[in-house]
C-alpha cells in the first residue's frame, strides 16, 4: 500500500512540522555587501555633506540647498562647465564617425596590416592615461600648436575613438552579413546599403559608445591638465583647483552632481543596449 503525502505528514513529528526553514546568509552574500559598501559609502557622505549649512566639512550644522544654488551663480563653474561640454560633445561627435567607418572597414575589409592596425587602434584603452597626455603635448610643442580647449578636444578622441570603435565593433560581430547582401542584390548602392541597412542596426551600439566616451571625457583630468590652455579650464580641472585650501560643501555639491549626471548616462547606456537585445531575439 503506498501512503499518500497527507498520510506521511499525520506520521511526523510536531515539532517538525512546526519548524520552519532557517534564513541562510552565504559568505558571497556578504562579501558583496561589504564591497559595495566599500565603494558607495564615501560617495554617499559626499552627498549628505552637500546639504551641510556650515562653510566647512569638518562638522554637521543643518540642512541647506544652498550650495546648490550658490554654483547656479559662480562664474568659474559654469565657465568650466561651458569647456567640458565642449570638449566632450566635439570628441564624442567626431569619434562617432571616425569610429563607426573603422569599425566597418576593420569588419568588412582585408588589407595588408589589418591585424597590427586593429592593436594599433586599441591601445590607447590599455595606455596608461599619463603616457597619453606626455605623448601629445610633446607632439603639440613639437608642431607649435598653441594649447586651447581644441587640443583637449584633439587628445580626448584619441581614447574616445577607441572606445566607440570597440563597442560598434562588438554590435557589427552580431549582424547578420547577407541583410547588406539583399540590399546590394535589390539594386541598392554600397553608400544606400550602409546608411538604410547597416546603419539603423549599428545606432544602439553607437548610441552606447558615445554615452560612454561622453562620460569618460567629462571626468578626464589628466589628459586635460597637460593639454589645456589658459582660459580653457574643464570641470575636473576646476574642482581640483579649488580642494588645494579643503574641501567645502560646495564642492561636494558640484561632484554629487557630476555623480548624479554620470549614473544617469550609464543607465541611460544600459537600457539603450537591453532594448536592441530584446529586439533582437523577439
Amino acid at each position: 500500500m503506498i501512503e499518500t503525502p497527507i498520510e506521511l505528514q499525520e506520521e511526523m513529528p510536531e515539532d517538525m512540522l512546526q519548524r520552519k526553514p532557517k534564513f541562510r546568509v552565504s559568505w558571497q552574500f556578504v562579501f558583496a555587501g561589504v564591497m559595495f559598501l566599500f565603494m558607495y559609502l564615501p560617495i554617499l557622505v559626499l552627498t549628505v555633506y552637500s546639504f551641510n549649512a556650515s562653510a566647512y566639512s569638518a562638522s554637521w550644522e543643518g540642512f541647506t540647498f544652498e550650495w546648490y544654488l550658490k554654483l547656479l551663480t559662480d562664474g568659474r563653474v559654469l565657465r568650466a562647465l561651458q569647456n567640458s561640454l565642449t570638449v566632450a560633445f566635439c570628441a564624442v561627435f567626431l569619434s562617432a564617425i571616425l569610429g563607426t567607418l573603422m569599425a566597418v572597414g576593420l569588419a568588412r575589409y582585408r588589407f595588408p596590416g589589418k591585424s597590427l592596425y586593429i592593436g594599433v587602434s586599441y591601445l590607447p584603452m590599455i595606455i596608461p592615461d599619463i603616457a597619453i597626455a606626455v605623448a601629445t603635448l610633446v607632439f603639440l610643442a613639437a608642431v607649435h600648436i598653441r594649447l586651447s580647449v581644441w587640443t583637449i578636444v584633439a587628445a580626448h578622441i584619441v581614447f574616445c575613438l577607441a572606445y566607440i570603435a570597440l563597442v560598434v565593433a562588438t554590435r557589427l560581430a552580431d549582424l547578420d552579413p547577407h541583410l547588406e547582401e539583399a540590399a546590394l542584390d535589390l539594386g541598392a548602392t554600397p553608400v544606400e546599403a550602409f546608411f538604410k541597412v547597416l546603419l539603423p542596426q549599428l545606432m544602439p551600439g553607437i548610441i552606447s559608445g558615445c554615452l560612454l566616451a561622453f562620460v569618460l571625457s567629462m571626468d578626464d583630468f589628466l589628459i586635460a591638465s597637460f593639454t589645456s590652455g589658459s582660459g580653457a579650464t574643464t570641470l575636473p580641472l576646476e574642482i581640483f583647483s579649488r580642494i588645494r585650501t579643503g574641501v567645502k560643501p560646495d564642492i561636494n555639491a558640484l561632484s554629487a552632481l557630476l555623480i548624479i549626471g554620470s549614473g544617469a548616462i550609464a543607465f541611460a547606456g544600459e537600457f539603450l543596449a537591453r532594448k536592441s537585445e530584446r529586439k533582437k531575439f523577439q
